[in-house]
């Protein structure tokens, strides 16, 4: 199908989102681009009206979402490729952090990401085609100190996309997971919310995450980032995980190389848990 795709991309105001809307719209595609304000997108579509739909949406609630998937429908006939980025970051050591502010994170980085995933589906299943790219992060698959929330929200989506996937195969419909590192958008700046609450043990271990000292200087390109995710939604058989990034590369290899060799160091405990027959 090729450039008459049409994509629907949530958080296009910034970062991941900004960016991919920019290489969409570039390349031709057709593209829902959406964000909490609408003021902050509405550059996006310049001469672009026949092709591009800018809609105000808060993933967390269930009207916009809705209007958002039906405005589509109607615009452009049909929905290809959702990529779920709308996210934010929340940093606090465990202890420390506010449930409130947890929970908000959650509703914006799990349940609003699952309530438009099942606001397409429907119309995916009925063309018997479709992807779905879900902006996880590293840290759905390796865990850090100061951002332990973020971790869980994020293995959340890891664990749920999986067996997405494995129930949308017999549509043709596809589901991939992106995994950044630190990439240089405003998920530790303006997108993240940070506890207010110390406690001066954890202070040291804590600090860097809170102050944001690496804010601005990530070493990852939003608009390479981009150009990979249009890659892996014109691949044939796209992967369902993409690390992004050296360091997500080295550090998520690490992590499943200690895990195999811990598996095997302790597989004689493991296997000697099942019921055995007796002789």
């Amino acid at each position: 199908m090729g450039k008459n795709k049409v994509w629907i991309i949530t958080g296009c105001s910034t970062g991941f989102g900004r960016e991919l809307a920019k290489a969409t719209i570039k390349a031709g595609y057709k593209v829902v681009v959406t964000a909490r304000n609408l003021h902050a997108i509405t550059d996006l579509i310049n001469e672009n009206e026949d092709n591009v739909l800018a809609m105000e949406l808060d993933v967390t609630k269930p009207d916009q979402i809705e209007k958002t998937v039906k405005a589509a429908i109607e615009k452009f006939g049909r929905i290809d490729v959702l990529v779920n980025n709308a996210g934010v970051g929340y940093f606090s050591s465990i202890e420390e952090a506010v449930e409130e502010e947890t929970r908000k994170m959650f509703e914006i980085n799990f349940w609003g990401l699952m309530h438009m995933t099942n606001a397409v589906l429907p119309y995916m299943r009925s063309q018997r085609s479709g992807h779905i790219i879900n902006i996880s992060s590293i840290g759905g698959l390796a865990s850090f100190p100061g951002v332990g929330y973020y971790n869980g929200s994020k293995y959340a989506v890891e664990g749920i996309s999986e067996s997405l996937a494995q129930e949308l195969a017999p549509f043709h419909i596809r589901v991939t997971l992106i995994e950044p590192s630190n990439f240089r958008t405003d998920w530790s700046g303006r997108s993240a919310a940070k506890t207010k609450s110390t406690i001066k043990e954890y202070e040291e271990l804590i600090s860097p995450f809170i102050n944001g000292e690496n804010h601005g200087k990530e070493p990852g390109d939003p608009k390479k980032a981009a150009e990979a995710i249009i890659n892996v939604a014109e691949a044939e058989e796209p992967p369902l995980r993409l690390l992004l990034g050296a360091e997500a590369y080295s550090v998520v290899v690490n992590k499943y190389s200690e895990s195999l060799n811990n598996f095997e160091k302790w597989k004689e405990v493991s296997v000697n848990a099942d019921f055995r027959d007796e002789i």
